[in-house]
């Protein structure tokens, strides 16, 4: 369970460590002030015993609470519940995040072996009937206990876990339960580590530079020291590799090497294929949802989110697909007329689409990206960043050197508030490496919780696959990245300022339909020019960006919406067509992809955001019937931005004060929407959003 607990009793810890006391890391209190990881003590033999240890202690406290023979209160059973588990949570935290950021294959052995146990005492949790009895009686009582919100929240949160888990299925049901989710466990855990070996294994090796015309000389240097051999460029599947080909190489077959190598990633027919692991993974899906008494996955899913229906979540997509896809065809007939206008008689191809695009840029405004990435300078941009939440909210951030880190890329940073109290610890983990997921994610290494009187804060860690520094120059960021940065810089806010009592409910343990608001409204400040001039400057002459480009990048903000929005969208329908299935019989997964991108018209000139083989989210991440979550609160955070718009200053204090209050500080304490309206006093609308894209 992801959660921070209870300390347990010493005679457990005894019983449970016994002579590895003092030995493992994991056993003792932190001896950092802040209380890190210490990471440089920490050794892959340390993680299997730990999690055993865990487990059992954790399994001990749970029978004390489920075998009080005291009538169940509160404290007794949902408290306990909630802060039990301490050790499991300690070793978990730790080994979660560095299985994603850090990994590698005796890492991935311990992953292997962890999966089932952690399967199995989940479920040994959850289907515990005289724990569930007590939960039960609580909750069918709840409004006579004279619990504030926060404790009413909580409890509610329990019990629907328990039934969901299965907690109300016949005995034969539950021995083929806890088989389904011990296979599903093992299945995401095989396709998330496909998905990293393939990406981790490509390498497209050039060893004549007239095949790299067109490149900039950054593009070329950062190859270079791919390959790390005098005369060879080497180009790999992570996006700050293979876009940069894409948007400047006249190299066309390049191009669409490097494409396709991206986007056919597990699914080569080789050992890391991950396409029989598709098939296995929904078709226990639709079993488990099936057995709790739903159609399918997406029913199960959605009912605790904001969207509640799988009807809702495709009635909202369908909404913002129609008018993006009609933006897409006429961005389609502008690209090409600029390749016809050629004359070399080629028609436009996903491969296409980022080069032509790039010089449709530069035609229409005089923009060129590569003329803006001196003015981010990686450590400008997050400096502004810290700037925004120090604008907002008077939050200081202060570089620590002598802070524990688990790779030399990482950096640490304390967190204080206006005051001067302490917030939390901030680690930024920024560039791409071999044993590192692709993507960009935000995790914590202990969660904010109090427990007798004393606030627990939290240590959050931002991960991200950044471009690279060269030998001669700094990670220059491009504008996607930055866009990136802030975003995941806005979850980061959201897990340190919380200020909640419980694990369960703490910092950004919220729907997925609501999570993404938090970072997607910090996307909004990027590239305002007030924000702009308070970070982007020359990284070689410390230049501000001048006006001009300032303007050239505003007039930007709605170009190439169609692709944009198309392509995300596309994938987030790809889940639910997946999770609202309810035969559980083998399909060909790149036909039923062809097929789902064929009803909904989907143009052949765009690739789908992520195939299925490849999409993590929802196979290895926890976002399955979620994709759609991003879409869903671009429109919480267009809305939500416009609340500072309107007052005429997008730094305003008090809408800064009230969003942290209502949103930030508030975790799952409260239904989402309750929430929302008492930050804005209305519910949003999707116009905000078709709006904001240049789409209305």
């Amino acid at each position: 369970m992801k959660k921070t607990l209870l300390m347990i009793m010493t005679v457990l810890l005894l019983a449970g460590c016994g002579e590895k006391e003092g030995k493992n890391p994991f056993y003792s209190d932190y001896s950092n002030k802040f209380g890190a990881p210490p990471f440089e003590e920490i050794k892959v033999e340390h993680y299997l015993p730990a999690f055993k240890d865990g487990i059992k202690q954790a399994q001990e406290e749970i029978d004390l609470i489920a075998d009080n023979a005291d009538a169940p209160t509160f404290a007794n059973t949902i408290e306990a519940l909630d802060y039990s588990g301490e050790l499991l949570t300690k070793v978990s935290s730790v080994f979660s995040n560095l299985q994603s950021a850090d990994t590698n294959d005796e890492l991935d052995a311990v992953a292997k072996e962890v999966s089932p146990l952690l399967s199995e005492h989940s479920d040994n949790i959850y289907m515990n009937v005289k724990l569930f009895a007590r939960v039960k009686a609580l909750y069918e009582t709840k409004d006579e206990l004279g619990l504030n919100g926060e404790q009413a929240r909580l409890l509610d949160k329990y019990y629907k876990q328990f039934v969901q888990s299965g907690a109300n299925l016949n005995d034969e049901q539950k021995i083929r339960l806890r088989e389904i989710n011990k296979e599903l466990s093992a299945l995401s855990l095989a396709f998330g580590q496909n998905v990293t070996k393939e990406t981790g294994n490509y390498k497209k090796i050039i060893e004549n530079e007239d095949e790299l015309i067109g490149l900039p000389e950054s593009v070329k240097q950062a190859a270079a020291e791919e390959a790390g051999e005098v005369g060879k460029w080497a180009f790999t599947t992570q996006k700050s590799s293979w876009i940069p080909v894409l948007q400047y190489s006249e190299n066309r077959e390049l191009r669409k090497e490097l494409l396709l190598a991206y986007t056919n990633r597990a699914d080569q027919n080789n050992e890391f294929d991950n396409k029989e692991i598709v098939n296995k993974i929904m078709k226990l899906r639709i079993e488990r949802a099936q057995m709790m008494g739903y159609d399918n996955p997406a029913q199960f899913i959605l009912e605790n989110t904001m969207a509640k229906t799988p009807a809702a979540v495709m009635d909202f997509l369908h909404l913002l697909w129609a008018p993006s896809l009609r933006q897409a065809k006429a961005e389609v007939t502008e690209l090409q007329k600029m390749m016809d206008a050629e004359g070399k008689g080629e028609k436009l191809e996903a491969w296409d689409w980022w080069f032509y695009t790039e010089k449709l840029r530069k035609e229409k405004f005089d923009l060129d990206e590569e003329a803006i990435r001196p003015y981010f300078k990686l450590e400008n941009v997050r400096q502004g960043a810290f700037d925004l939440a120090g604008k907002l909210w008077g939050l200081q951030f202060r570089k620590l050197m002598d802070m524990p880190i688990y790779h030399p890329d990482v950096e640490a940073f304390e967190v204080s508030d206006t005051n001067g109290s302490l917030i939390g610890i901030f680690y930024t983990d920024y560039f791409p490496r071999k044993g590192k997921k692709v993507g960009a994610w935000m995790s914590s290494f202990r969660e904010q919780y109090k427990k007798e009187g004393v606030d627990h804060r939290p240590i959050v860690v931002n991960v991200c696959n950044f471009t690279k520094p060269t030998a001669d120059t700094p990670s220059l960021l491009t504008m996607d990245e930055v866009t990136t940065l802030f975003h995941e810089f806005g979850h980061a806010l959201h897990g340190l300022l919380s200020q909640c009592t419980y694990p369960l409910l703490s910092g950004t343990n919220v729907s997925r339909d609501f999570v993404e608001l938090p970072s997607q409204i910090m996307e909004n400040w990027c590239f305002e020019p007030e924000m702009l001039k308070m970070y982007a400057y020359h990284y070689k002459t410390d230049e501000v960006i001048p006006d001009e480009l300032i303007e050239k990048i505003n007039a930007t903000s709605t170009f190439n919406q169609g692709f944009i929005m198309t392509e995300h969208l596309s994938a987030a329908l790809l889940d639910m067509y997946y999770h609202t299935g309810n035969k559980t019989e083998d399909v060909d997964i790149n036909q039923f992809e062809t097929d789902v991108m064929k009803q909904i018209g989907m143009i052949d000139e765009i690739i789908i955001r992520y195939r299925s083989t490849y999409f993590s989210h929802i196979f290895s991440g926890g976002y399955e019937s979620g994709y759609y979550a991003y879409k869903w609160a671009e429109v919480l955070d267009a809305d939500a931005f416009e609340a500072f718009v309107e007052t005429g200053d997008i730094f305003n204090k008090n809408i800064a004060e009230a969003y942290r209050k209502n949103i930030l500080e508030k975790g799952d304490t409260d239904d989402p929407m309750n929430l929302y309206l008492k930050f804005r006093g209305a519910a949003p609308s999707p116009d905000a959003l078709l709006k904001k894209s240049g789409l209305k």
